[in-house]
């Protein structure tokens, strides 16, 4: 099998070009011309450099491809303007799509994000639930979605849309923030912390997609991506604790100061392109339950988690500290 991997030199397209190579694929990465591709490299794949803006470049790489795994994505950024989320996660989608129908790919498996369902008013949600985006990204990956299922159902393009809950493991840094925060002492849980959380491990979200582009009767189908269970944010704050040997968060102010502050800070640092030191997004994590069912992506593609919670987290916390990024 030939596999084309799109957003091969981040965080999660860096392990699918892993697992794929293992699994004995004939592996091409493509990435934009400024990305770091020195351990694609070293894997020895092949790389193509290009933009997800340009037809002609993506066609160039789906050169012979059976499957392409289109995991690039502007993800939450924000000091970007609304429009490069679309057009990356929605102009960009419908590129790879073209493409791939003009180049006769076999399947293109579509990566999407559970964060489609905004808030679970009804938890553990599956693939049915409402699709309620919260934010820009949320947003524009449920546009993207209505593109890949376009291509798929009105020009018949063999298409597979996967929805991952967050994404973790070694190498990740979207993470490090909130683990470094509790290293040192200073993470604050506003609100009870009961709200519902749910984490995939990277390893086995790539297993979840390469199952996705190989099972033929996927074609057209939409899975939920996870780890075998979910849990409240005191759990997961109680567990990272543990694995980094401190003492877990013990301040549970409220979450609305907060929120309004960084409603603030967005006003001010959007309209001068900077990063704001908080944002509303980021809050979400302490207000909105995230739980979700997997029991269609286990029937139908015979997914099954590998790494227990537990383990992933004390994984992710020794690669931390081992690279001095928690000091």
């Amino acid at each position: 099998m030939r596999a084309l991997v799109t957003g091969a030199s981040g965080f999660t397209g860096g392990y699918m070009v892993d697992h794929l190579v293992e699994r004995g694929y004939t592996v091409r990465a493509f990435v934009r011309p400024t990305s770091d591709t020195a351990r694609l490299k070293a894997k020895g794949v092949d790389i193509i450099t290009g933009d997800l803006k340009y037809k002609a470049d993506l066609a160039q790489a789906m050169r012979n491809i059976d499957v392409v795994y289109h995991i690039a994505a502007l993800y939450r950024e924000a000091n970007q303007p609304d429009q490069a989320y679309w057009d990356v996660n929605v102009t960009g989608t419908e590129n790879v799509m073209a493409a791939a129908l003009e180049m006769g790919v076999r399947r293109v498996v579509h990566c999407s994000t559970c964060g489609v369902h905004g808030h679970i008013e009804k938890p553990p949600a599956d693939e049915k639930a409402p699709i309620k985006p919260g934010d820009i990204y949320q947003e524009t990956k449920a546009e993207g979605e209505k593109v890949a299922l376009f291509y798929n159902r009105e020009k018949g393009l063999p298409v597979t849309i996967v929805r991952p809950v967050g994404i973790y493991g070694p190498g990740d840094e979207r993470m490090l923030k909130m683990y470094r925060m509790i290293y040192r002492g200073k993470f604050i849980m506003f609100g009870g912390g009961n709200v519902l959380y749910h984490l995939s491990y990277v390893t086995d979200v790539v297993e979840g997609f390469r199952l996705a582009g190989e099972t033929p009767a996927a074609a057209g189908e939409t899975y939920i991506i996870a780890g075998e269970k979910y849990f409240t944010l005191n759990d997961f704050a109680r567990m990272v604790a543990q694995a980094l040997e401190v003492r877990p968060p013990r301040l549970h102010p409220p979450v609305w100061p907060v929120y309004a502050a960084g409603w603030l800070c967005e006003k001010i640092c959007i309209p001068l392109r900077v990063q704001p030191p908080i944002f509303r997004r980021r809050v979400d994590i302490f207000v909105k339950d995230r739980a979700f069912d997997i029991s269609k992506a286990k029937r139908e593609l015979g997914f099954q988690p590998r790494v227990e919670l537990e383990h992933g987290i004390r994984r992710t916390a020794y690669w931390y500290k081992e690279n001095g990024l928690l000091d």
